[in-house]
């Protein structure tokens, strides 16, 4: 879609970003099924709830800009399934593939995380600052979410440790 000016540009960008937070649940849910790990599965489901607060900013930047959300192509998130998917079928042990799956969730995110980065300074540069503090509002769900995963992950690494020692 040709866009002609900074804001169909930012319009285009505020799409995608709905259009991803809408689908992740379904990432996030194949990511927990697939590791079948209860802390997983309980960290994506406070996630879900969350999700939809978002969305919720997120429809109110469109209300604020007088726009509807654009429909777009792409496959980025199918393609990320897909490649996890395989990549956790080939890890054998509970642990190895738990940390595969915290490790996928917070590279997952943060490509969110730099999103609502580039989000926040284009509201600013089109002269949306309503729309910019929504647009940091979701980034900073978004990085609490990450810091959990790497608590998790963190917490995850000391186990092992101290199972190691005590051996």
């Amino acid at each position: 879609m040709p866009a002609k000016d900074p804001k169909e540009v930012f319009l285009v960008l505020l799409s995608n970003v709905r259009e991803s937070v809408e689908r992740a649940s379904n990432v996030y849910d194949e990511i927990a099924q697939a590791a079948k790990d209860p802390d997983i599965k309980e960290v994506l489901e406070a996630r879900a709830f969350i999700k939809r607060t978002i969305l919720e900013r997120l429809d109110q930047c469109f209300k604020i800009l007088g726009e509807k959300p654009m429909p777009l192509p792409g496959r980025l998130r199918e393609t990320f399934l897909e490649d996890f998917k395989g990549q956790l079928n080939e890890i054998q042990g509970p642990v190895a593939r738990r940390l595969f799956a915290l490790a996928k969730i917070v590279h997952f995110a943060n490509f969110r995380v730099g999103e609502y980065k580039a989000l926040t300074v284009a509201a600013d540069l089109t002269g949306h600052h309503a729309v910019g503090l929504l647009l940091e509002s979701c980034l900073a769900d978004t990085e609490v979410f990450i810091e959990r995963n790497r608590r998790l992950i963190r917490r995850l690494a000391e186990e092992r440790i101290g199972e190691r020692l005590a051996a």
